[in-house]
């Protein structure tokens, strides 16, 4: 089996945390990785020390330079899975350099836990629409799993996510290892879905410790986030889902509880009193949630959805409303 692994060309397109961590548990478990990075900078650092200068610089590899590029096509062509990893804000930009024809026949995987800005697609409803990937060539990877748990090598979880289940187990192999376990469902869409939402009710997380309220109140908030998941996915996208599961209720808890939760702690400047480019500016990494919220919001209004803790989330972060205000009116319609 460990040869037969060791034949996987994967590559990996992304230069931030989760990206290094992936490109972690797949060269510990021997795999052939071939890695984008955006920055020439970036490159040449792994490419003489052997760690990411930017992101979990603890984390060292044993790469081949020729492995680490900032050459996209080059990097795809060569490879047989294709991982993308980067921010959902930068993503449609960066694909815009390739054509159908270069992800032909490829088999691909987002853990991007985001959505496309102007069309509001999960990442594999673009690459199906835009670049007419087959439904059963692409998945999804999902938590319950942060990128500095990785690093340490602490046992950790993710979920694969394909309408093809033997696709979904394929890719789980390439990770399964002594510090990751995984496990697989169809459920691409739906997982995709959770991935984006939990963001925005980390922030909304984040904003109930940054006002001072306590765990009984976030207790109240995430147990009312899943009732509010679960009502988007099944008007959304139907299906058959246990919303207790990790990628549903197991992400959200992480994301939502964690001090590495970089949607929690964007909440938790906002409660605080920071304004919106602040808080960016001060958190120096994307919060997923702020892009997110935007497109959530349309995507119900779109359906004639009530969600009372995005539209909470939304109408601070987009309509600058007042946070105290939003959660005192918020805290009356919690069950």
């Amino acid at each position: 089996m460990k040869n037969q692994k060791q034949k996987n060309k994967i590559g990996i397109i992304g230069g931030g945390s989760w990206a290094t961590a992936i490109a972690k548990i797949l060269t510990t478990n021997s795999h052939n990785v071939h890695w984008w990075l955006r920055q020439q900078e970036t490159v040449d650092h792994i490419r003489e020390f052997g760690h990411n200068p930017k992101y979990l610089s603890s984390v060292q590899f044993d790469l081949a330079p020729n492995l680490v590029s900032t050459d996209l096509k080059e990097v795809i062509s060569v490879s047989d899975w294709i991982i993308f990893a980067v921010p959902s804000f930068f993503f449609t930009d960066i694909i815009s350099q390739l054509t159908p024809d270069d992800l032909k026949g490829k088999k691909i995987a987002s853990a991007i836990k985001g959505i496309t800005q102007h069309e509001h697609f999960t990442i594999s409803q673009f690459l199906h629409s835009q670049f007419q990937i087959p439904v059963y060539h692409l998945a999804n990877i999902s938590g319950p799993c942060h990128a500095e748990e990785v690093a340490a090598e602490k046992l950790s979880y993710l979920t694969f996510s394909s309408p093809d289940i033997e696709l979904a187990k394929e890719l789980a192999g390439l990770f399964d290892n002594r510090f990751m376990h995984t496990s697989t469902t169809t459920d691409l869409v739906g997982t995709e879905y959770a991935s984006v939402i939990k963001n925005i009710f980390a922030i909304g997380a984040g904003i109930s410790v940054g006002l001072g309220y306590g765990d009984n109140f976030r207790a109240v908030l995430v147990s009312e986030a899943m009732e509010e998941m679960n009502y988007f996915l099944k008007n959304v996208c139907p299906g058959e889902r246990d919303i207790l599961s990790p990628p549903y209720l197991g992400d959200t808890l992480v994301t939502a509880y964690s001090q590495y939760s970089r949607n929690r702690t964007f909440g938790l400047m906002i409660g605080s009193g920071y304004t919106i480019n602040s808080a960016i500016l001060e958190l120096n990494m994307v919060a997923e949630g702020y892009y997110a919220s935007n497109a959530i919001k349309a995507i119900s209004n779109e359906h004639k959805l009530e969600m009372p803790i995005a539209d909470t989330v939304y109408n601070i972060l987009y309509n600058k409303m007042a946070p105290a205000r939003e959660f005192e009116l918020l805290s009356k319609k919690l069950c």
